[in-house]
């Protein structure tokens, strides 16, 4: 964890990407005391293709015409 005063944080507020380059946290103290605490941001979740999506699914048994007739005739 990497500790800054609030004057070189607000120095370097001005180029962040050299401030968070490394990617670990920042605390911020004023006067020996913290003031605030920059997290890293969360990591990103992968994410499945929808074919591999796709393939999971149960395929269905009974043609949807027929389901939707079956709930018109049901409903009356």
């Amino acid at each position: 964890m990497k500790t800054l005063t609030i004057r070189e944080a607000r120095e370097g507020l001005s180029h962040p990407e050299q401030m968070f380059a490394d990617g670990d946290e920042v605390l911020v103290v004023r006067r020996g005391e913290p003031v605030a605490r920059i997290l890293p941001p969360p990591q990103k979740r992968k994410v499945r293709s929808l074919a591999a999506f796709r393939a999971t699914m149960p395929l269905q048994e009974v043609p949807s015409e027929i389901l939707i007739r079956e709930d018109r005739d049901a409903r009356g």
